[in-house]
Protein backbone atom coordinates (compact mmCIF):
# COMPACT_ATOMS: atom_id res chain seq x y z
CA UNK A 1 0.00 0.00 0.00
CA UNK A 2 1.32 3.86 -0.84
CA UNK A 3 2.10 5.85 1.88
CA UNK A 4 2.23 9.73 1.29
CA UNK A 5 5.08 11.01 2.38
CA UNK A 6 5.57 12.98 5.61
CA UNK A 7 6.86 16.27 3.57
CA UNK A 8 3.16 15.97 1.83
CA UNK A 9 1.04 15.11 4.99
CA UNK A 10 2.83 18.27 6.74
CA UNK A 11 1.89 20.41 4.40
CA UNK A 12 -1.47 19.74 4.47
CA UNK A 13 -1.65 19.99 8.03
CA UNK A 14 -0.30 23.15 7.50
CA UNK A 15 -2.79 24.24 5.32
CA UNK A 16 -5.46 23.44 7.60
CA UNK A 17 -4.32 25.00 10.20
CA UNK A 18 -3.81 28.76 7.88
CA UNK A 19 -7.26 28.26 6.74
CA UNK A 20 -8.79 27.39 10.49
CA UNK A 21 -6.91 30.46 11.62
CA UNK A 22 -8.14 32.36 8.42
CA UNK A 23 -11.45 31.34 9.40
CA UNK A 24 -11.60 33.02 12.69
CA UNK A 25 -9.96 36.16 11.48
CA UNK A 26 -13.13 36.32 9.01
CA UNK A 27 -15.05 35.31 12.11
CA UNK A 28 -13.76 38.09 14.04
CA UNK A 29 -14.15 40.64 11.45
CA UNK A 30 -17.83 39.63 10.64
CA UNK A 31 -18.95 40.20 14.35
CA UNK A 32 -17.01 43.31 14.62
CA UNK A 33 -18.33 45.09 11.09
CA UNK A 34 -22.06 44.34 12.58
CA UNK A 35 -20.88 45.76 16.13
CA UNK A 36 -19.56 48.73 14.39
CA UNK A 37 -22.48 48.96 12.33
CA UNK A 38 -24.90 49.07 15.24
CA UNK A 39 -23.52 51.18 17.43
CA UNK A 40 -20.78 53.53 15.15
CA UNK A 41 -23.30 56.97 15.59
CA UNK A 42 -23.74 56.19 19.54
CA UNK A 43 -19.93 57.86 19.23
CA UNK A 44 -19.66 61.37 19.17
CA UNK A 45 -17.00 64.22 18.85
CA UNK A 46 -17.30 66.42 21.83
CA UNK A 47 -15.53 69.76 21.18
CA UNK A 48 -14.74 72.06 24.25
CA UNK A 49 -12.84 75.19 24.91
CA UNK A 50 -10.41 74.47 27.64
CA UNK A 51 -9.07 77.01 29.67
CA UNK A 52 -6.10 75.57 32.06
CA UNK A 53 -4.34 77.57 34.84
CA UNK A 54 -1.58 75.91 36.25
CA UNK A 55 1.57 76.68 38.61
CA UNK A 56 4.59 74.84 39.08
CA UNK A 57 7.19 75.64 42.14
CA UNK A 58 9.53 78.17 41.21
CA UNK A 59 8.24 79.02 37.79
CA UNK A 60 5.24 80.88 38.62
CA UNK A 61 1.81 80.38 37.12
CA UNK A 62 0.48 80.20 33.67
CA UNK A 63 -2.91 80.03 31.56
CA UNK A 64 -3.47 78.45 27.67
CA UNK A 65 -6.89 78.35 26.33
CA UNK A 66 -7.52 75.17 23.78
CA UNK A 67 -10.23 74.03 21.84
CA UNK A 68 -9.83 70.33 22.31
CA UNK A 69 -12.25 66.81 20.57
CA UNK A 70 -12.80 64.23 23.06
CA UNK A 71 -14.71 61.01 22.86
CA UNK A 72 -18.05 60.82 24.16
CA UNK A 73 -20.75 57.43 23.95
CA UNK A 74 -24.10 58.45 23.88
CA UNK A 75 -26.02 56.39 26.28
CA UNK A 76 -29.81 57.47 26.27
CA UNK A 77 -32.27 58.91 22.70
CA UNK A 78 -32.39 62.01 24.31
CA UNK A 79 -28.44 62.66 24.05
CA UNK A 80 -27.64 62.29 27.50
CA UNK A 81 -23.67 61.53 26.43
CA UNK A 82 -20.94 59.56 28.57
CA UNK A 83 -16.74 60.78 28.49
CA UNK A 84 -13.87 60.25 30.77
CA UNK A 85 -14.02 63.23 32.93
CA UNK A 86 -9.65 63.54 32.85
CA UNK A 87 -10.29 63.62 29.30
CA UNK A 88 -11.31 67.15 29.28
CA UNK A 89 -10.63 68.17 33.19
CA UNK A 90 -7.39 66.87 34.07
CA UNK A 91 -6.35 69.04 36.92
CA UNK A 92 -8.73 67.20 39.97
CA UNK A 93 -7.12 63.95 38.71
CA UNK A 94 -3.60 64.92 38.83
CA UNK A 95 -3.94 66.83 42.24
CA UNK A 96 -6.01 63.80 43.61
CA UNK A 97 -3.13 61.45 42.63
CA UNK A 98 -0.43 63.87 44.03
CA UNK A 99 -2.19 63.95 47.34
CA UNK A 100 -0.12 61.73 48.79
CA UNK A 101 3.39 62.24 46.21
CA UNK A 102 6.45 63.96 47.89
CA UNK A 103 6.09 67.76 49.36
CA UNK A 104 7.47 69.21 46.26
CA UNK A 105 5.09 67.56 43.86
CA UNK A 106 2.28 68.80 45.79
CA UNK A 107 2.44 72.44 45.41
CA UNK A 108 1.59 71.73 41.95
CA UNK A 109 -1.71 73.54 41.35
CA UNK A 110 -3.88 73.07 37.89
CA UNK A 111 -7.33 74.70 37.38
CA UNK A 112 -9.70 73.74 34.58
CA UNK A 113 -12.80 75.59 33.32
CA UNK A 114 -14.65 74.31 30.27
CA UNK A 115 -16.79 76.58 27.77
CA UNK A 116 -18.78 76.18 24.35
CA UNK A 117 -19.14 72.06 24.65
CA UNK A 118 -20.63 70.88 21.31
CA UNK A 119 -21.29 67.44 20.50
CA UNK A 120 -20.73 67.14 16.70
CA UNK A 121 -22.22 64.56 14.52
CA UNK A 122 -21.84 63.27 11.44
CA UNK A 123 -23.89 65.01 9.65
CA UNK A 124 -22.09 67.87 10.55
CA UNK A 125 -24.76 69.28 12.50
CA UNK A 126 -23.44 70.87 16.36
CA UNK A 127 -25.39 70.67 19.39
CA UNK A 128 -24.40 72.91 22.12
CA UNK A 129 -24.29 70.98 25.23
CA UNK A 130 -23.76 71.32 29.16
CA UNK A 131 -22.09 69.11 31.96
CA UNK A 132 -24.87 68.06 34.05
CA UNK A 133 -22.99 65.13 36.53
CA UNK A 134 -19.60 64.82 37.25
CA UNK A 135 -18.02 61.66 39.03
CA UNK A 136 -14.70 62.43 40.27
CA UNK A 137 -14.15 58.99 41.65
CA UNK A 138 -14.92 56.91 38.43
CA UNK A 139 -13.74 59.49 36.11
CA UNK A 140 -17.44 60.04 34.00
CA UNK A 141 -18.78 63.40 33.13
CA UNK A 142 -22.56 62.98 31.88
CA UNK A 143 -23.57 66.03 28.96
CA UNK A 144 -27.14 66.78 28.07
CA UNK A 145 -28.16 68.71 25.30
CA UNK A 146 -29.33 72.37 25.67
CA UNK A 147 -32.22 72.14 22.68
CA UNK A 148 -33.19 68.61 22.41
CA UNK A 149 -32.14 66.89 18.98
CA UNK A 150 -34.47 66.64 16.07
CA UNK A 151 -35.12 62.94 16.91
CA UNK A 152 -33.52 60.19 19.15
CA UNK A 153 -29.95 59.89 18.96
CA UNK A 154 -28.50 56.32 18.26
CA UNK A 155 -27.44 55.16 21.82
CA UNK A 156 -25.58 52.46 23.33
CA UNK A 157 -27.76 50.49 25.62
CA UNK A 158 -25.96 50.18 29.02
CA UNK A 159 -28.92 47.57 30.32
CA UNK A 160 -27.87 45.20 28.17
CA UNK A 161 -24.19 44.86 29.36
CA UNK A 162 -21.95 41.61 29.69
CA UNK A 163 -18.63 40.25 31.29
CA UNK A 164 -15.54 39.15 30.31
CA UNK A 165 -12.79 37.24 31.19
CA UNK A 166 -8.57 37.34 31.10
CA UNK A 167 -7.42 37.45 26.99
CA UNK A 168 -11.00 37.68 26.19
CA UNK A 169 -11.73 39.89 22.89
CA UNK A 170 -13.20 42.79 22.56
CA UNK A 171 -14.09 45.45 19.70
CA UNK A 172 -14.23 49.15 20.61
CA UNK A 173 -15.43 52.05 18.55
CA UNK A 174 -13.99 56.00 18.33
CA UNK A 175 -14.30 58.95 16.01
CA UNK A 176 -10.97 59.99 14.26
CA UNK A 177 -9.58 63.64 14.99
CA UNK A 178 -10.22 66.56 11.83
CA UNK A 179 -7.16 65.44 9.97
CA UNK A 180 -9.23 62.06 9.02
CA UNK A 181 -12.36 63.42 8.66
CA UNK A 182 -13.53 62.90 11.84
CA UNK A 183 -14.24 59.12 10.36
CA UNK A 184 -15.84 56.24 12.81
CA UNK A 185 -13.15 53.46 13.65
CA UNK A 186 -13.01 50.25 15.02
CA UNK A 187 -10.40 48.43 16.71
CA UNK A 188 -9.80 44.64 18.18
CA UNK A 189 -8.63 45.38 22.02
CA UNK A 190 -8.05 41.90 24.44
CA UNK A 191 -8.75 42.05 28.35
CA UNK A 192 -5.12 41.43 30.31
CA UNK A 193 -6.88 41.84 33.53
CA UNK A 194 -9.83 41.68 35.70
CA UNK A 195 -9.71 43.39 38.66
CA UNK A 196 -12.61 43.05 41.58
CA UNK A 197 -11.17 45.22 44.18
CA UNK A 198 -12.07 47.83 45.70
CA UNK A 199 -14.82 47.65 42.35
CA UNK A 200 -14.74 45.66 39.11
CA UNK A 201 -13.00 47.04 36.58
CA UNK A 202 -11.30 45.76 33.07
CA UNK A 203 -7.58 46.27 32.23
CA UNK A 204 -6.69 46.30 28.72
CA UNK A 205 -3.90 45.54 26.76
CA UNK A 206 -1.23 47.37 25.92
CA UNK A 207 -1.18 47.37 22.09
CA UNK A 208 -1.58 50.80 19.87
CA UNK A 209 -4.72 51.35 18.56
CA UNK A 210 -7.26 54.20 18.10
CA UNK A 211 -9.19 53.70 21.14
CA UNK A 212 -9.47 56.67 22.97
CA UNK A 213 -10.76 57.73 26.75
CA UNK A 214 -14.47 57.64 26.27
CA UNK A 215 -14.42 54.79 23.74
CA UNK A 216 -17.09 51.74 24.13
CA UNK A 217 -16.13 48.44 24.33
CA UNK A 218 -18.50 45.69 23.52
CA UNK A 219 -17.39 41.65 24.10
CA UNK A 220 -18.21 39.88 20.54
CA UNK A 221 -21.85 39.07 21.03
CA UNK A 222 -22.52 42.33 20.56
CA UNK A 223 -23.42 43.97 24.19
CA UNK A 224 -21.56 46.94 25.61
CA UNK A 225 -18.79 46.02 28.52
CA UNK A 226 -18.01 49.47 29.37
CA UNK A 227 -16.61 52.46 28.72
CA UNK A 228 -12.28 53.57 28.44
CA UNK A 229 -11.55 55.97 31.59
CA UNK A 230 -8.66 56.88 33.76
CA UNK A 231 -7.92 55.35 37.04
CA UNK A 232 -5.68 56.83 39.56
CA UNK A 233 -4.18 56.33 42.89
CA UNK A 234 -2.73 58.14 45.30
CA UNK A 235 0.61 56.70 46.34
CA UNK A 236 3.51 58.10 48.87
CA UNK A 237 6.47 59.19 47.09
CA UNK A 238 4.25 59.16 43.30
CA UNK A 239 4.14 62.01 40.98
CA UNK A 240 6.45 61.71 38.31
CA UNK A 241 9.16 59.09 37.35
CA UNK A 242 12.94 60.07 36.51
CA UNK A 243 12.12 58.40 33.12
CA UNK A 244 8.36 58.59 32.91
CA UNK A 245 6.70 61.74 31.63
CA UNK A 246 3.05 60.08 32.88
CA UNK A 247 1.77 60.12 36.61
CA UNK A 248 2.69 56.62 37.86
CA UNK A 249 -0.30 56.54 39.44
CA UNK A 250 -2.78 56.74 36.41
CA UNK A 251 -3.73 53.62 34.07
CA UNK A 252 -6.46 52.94 31.84
CA UNK A 253 -9.34 51.02 32.54
CA UNK A 254 -12.72 49.84 31.26
CA UNK A 255 -15.17 50.80 33.54
CA UNK A 256 -18.56 48.46 33.49
CA UNK A 257 -21.53 49.40 31.74
CA UNK A 258 -23.74 48.95 35.36
CA UNK A 259 -21.09 51.53 37.40
CA UNK A 260 -21.99 53.98 34.14
CA UNK A 261 -25.62 53.05 34.21
CA UNK A 262 -26.36 53.42 37.72
CA UNK A 263 -24.29 57.01 37.76
CA UNK A 264 -26.57 58.01 34.21
CA UNK A 265 -29.81 57.32 36.31
CA UNK A 266 -28.43 60.38 38.88
CA UNK A 267 -28.00 62.94 35.83
CA UNK A 268 -30.16 65.70 36.03
CA UNK A 269 -32.23 67.72 33.28
CA UNK A 270 -29.97 70.53 31.17
CA UNK A 271 -30.29 74.09 32.61
CA UNK A 272 -30.49 75.41 29.31
CA UNK A 273 -33.45 73.18 28.50
CA UNK A 274 -35.44 74.05 25.04
CA UNK A 275 -37.80 76.69 26.67
CA UNK A 276 -37.89 80.02 24.47
CA UNK A 277 -37.81 82.11 27.66
CA UNK A 278 -33.76 81.21 27.87
CA UNK A 279 -32.90 81.96 24.62
CA UNK A 280 -32.67 85.76 24.79
CA UNK A 281 -30.50 85.33 27.99
CA UNK A 282 -28.03 82.66 26.06
CA UNK A 283 -27.92 85.19 23.35
CA UNK A 284 -26.92 87.70 25.16
CA UNK A 285 -24.16 85.21 26.95
CA UNK A 286 -22.33 84.54 23.47
CA UNK A 287 -22.15 88.44 22.87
Amino acid sequence: MHHPSTPVVAGLVSLLACLVASSRADELADKGRDIFRKNQRAVVTVQVVVKMKFSVPGMGGQANESRQDVTGTVVDPSGLTVLALSSCEPGDMIQSMMAGASEEDTKFKMETELSDIKLLLDDGTEIPAEIVLRDKDLDLAFLRPKTLPGGPMTAVDLSKSAAAQVLDQLITLNRLGKAAGRAYAASVERISAVVQKPRLFYVPGSEMTSTTLGSPAFTLDGNVLGVFVMRSVNQKGGGFGMFNFRPQGLTTIILPAEDILKAAKQAPAAKGGDEKKEEPKESKEKK
